[in-house]
């Protein structure tokens, strides 16, 4: 699993590139639900929690295919998923604030994320099982995508929601 999981790090990272442009390349209401419909801090958090969840769903048929045992998987996940907007708020805003953006500094923020949600969901699906583990892991997943779905139509008018190109937050404040 271990191996795995490594391999995975760097899938989540290259297809974090590709659910970048899912709503550019196909825009609609249930597109902006789960990629990116803006260049802001949160909405790149959809980015990345898409990519976690492709992957994610990948590498249990593969630890199915190859009988490796593993526990709490869709509770990794939810977990994965959630500590990824934290981590990367952490790691990333900060020095946001203070030197601005750019494309290696976000690349490698993005990298420090995955790395460290991997090895968190790793130890997570090693733990015995967890009681309520699946029903808490999907009502956390969905509960994230509801989330997400409210404040991509109906932002906090923060610098976490503000497209830095039209300094405008939100799908609806963008399309005016």
């Amino acid at each position: 699993m271990k191996k795995i999981k490594t391999i995975g790090i760097f899938i989540i990272f290259f297809f974090c590139f590709f659910t970048h442009f899912v709503y550019v390349w196909f825009p609609s209401f249930f597109t902006s639900l789960f990629f990116p419909v803006n260049e802001s801090i949160w909405e790149h958090m959809k980015m990345l929690i898409c990519a976690i969840i492709i992957w994610e769903f990948l590498e249990f048929l593969i630890l199915k295919h190859f009988d490796i045992y593993f526990n709490n998987f869709v509770f990794a996940v939810f977990i994965m998923c959630f500590l990824s907007i934290i981590v990367f708020i952490i790691v990333y805003y900060p020095i946001y604030l203070v030197l601005s953006s750019s494309f290696l500094f976000n690349i490698i923020c993005l990298f420090i994320t995955i790395y460290f949600v991997s090895v968190v969901g790793y130890y997570i699906m090693k733990q015995s099982h967890i009681k309520y583990g699946f029903v808490i892991g999907i009502v956390g997943i969905i509960f994230l995508y509801v989330l997400f779905g409210l404040l991509t139509y109906f932002p906090i008018k923060n610098n976490l929601f503000v497209d830095p190109r039209y300094n405008a937050c939100g799908l609806l404040d963008i399309s005016k």
